[in-house]
């Protein structure tokens, strides 16, 4: 697709009338009694455009029904706003599913399929969608050009990168390249200790809406691992939060490996019941230390409660 596809996309959109009123001739939705209130985070709604989804709850001048796509980079650098400059906020991996609303201008605006994640890829990031076949185990895989250790790599895809091929003895074979077989799982495998993931973590460096070993915060550290284990957590902390209702809850003491401890604006995953694994702003890397010493720390700033939850995802 190019700049221009965008206005293919106008072919999908419905216009939207005076609330509670129908149109002549034409599709509308209509809306009646109190706004709601919504979290622009993971609610696809921008002032002339919104996820066809939400239609009939929440008002927009147009709406769009989502035009499916997947990632073509390693690691595709979801924004807040149309620029490169403006703030990171996620990534999309390799292979992960992306829901475009809209192109315009070299961007495409739309949602992260995996967890709803709204922002904005440039354009060139996205491709036609993939039924992946495997999934990337290692913390980095490294395309092929031949099925050979000795051959050249065009690019090095993250844990959690989705991919889809077919096997090749020791390689599997996909449309840009091999990629060794120790590298991978199947697709839908999970792992048992989600924890280990997060081992594997360790020493890569804090990125602020990084998901990657090259880069990753705490809420990216969270939801890789536990992704690899089969569940699906949303982006941030406070969703992640949010999501694990009160049947999840734990008490501090009783923690084990595994669980998650949330503090106001930070989330770490437990090795044990004493040491806990996030992607610290303090040392801006991914750290394993004493719980204890976190739980200080927050208390030092002045947070009450310094842990604001505990919960034990399965």
């Amino acid at each position: 697709m190019n700049a221009d596809s965008g206005d293919n996309l106008a072919t999908n959109r419905v216009r939207m009338g005076r609330p509670g009123v129908a149109g002549a001739g034409r599709d509308r939705f209509g809306l009646a009694g109190a706004s709601q209130s919504y979290d622009p985070r993971i609610v696809a709604i921008r002032p002339d455009l919104a996820d066809i989804a939400v239609a009939g709850k929440y008002f927009a001048p147009h709406y769009a029904a989502p035009m499916m796509m997947s990632s073509v980079l390693p690691a595709a650098v979801l924004r807040g706003t149309p620029s490169p400059d403006a703030e990171q906020t996620s990534e999309l991996l390799y292979g992960e599913g992306f829901a475009l609303l809209d192109l315009t201008g070299g961007w495409a605006w739309g949602y992260s399929l995996a967890d709803h994640y709204v922002g904005y890829l440039a354009a060139d990031a996205l491709g036609a969608p993939i039924a992946p076949t495997h999934r990337v185990a290692a913390t980095e895989a490294i395309f092929h050009s031949a099925p050979d250790a000795a051959s050249g790599g065009s690019a090095v895809l993250p844990m959690g990168a989705l991919v889809m091929g077919e096997i090749a003895g020791e390689w599997l074979a996909t449309a840009h390249g091999y990629l060794p077989l120790g590298a991978l799982v199947d697709a839908d495998s999970q792992v048992a200790d989600a924890a280990a993931v997060a081992e594997a973590m360790i020493g890569a460096p804090y990125l602020f809406g990084g998901r990657t070993k090259r880069g990753i915060d705490c809420s990216g550290l969270v939801q890789l691992a536990w992704a690899a284990a089969g569940v699906q957590f949303p982006r941030d902390s406070d969703l992640q939060l949010a999501a694990l209702g009160a049947d999840k809850d734990v008490a501090q003491r009783d923690l084990q490996r595994g669980d998650l401890i949330f503090f106001p604006g930070h989330v770490g995953i437990m090795a044990d019941a004493d040491t806990i694994i996030h992607s610290s702003r303090r040392w801006m890397a991914v750290q394993a230390e004493p719980l204890a010493d976190v739980v200080a720390r927050s208390a030092a700033k002045g947070h009450e409660p310094a842990v604001i939850g505990c919960k034990r995802p399965r």
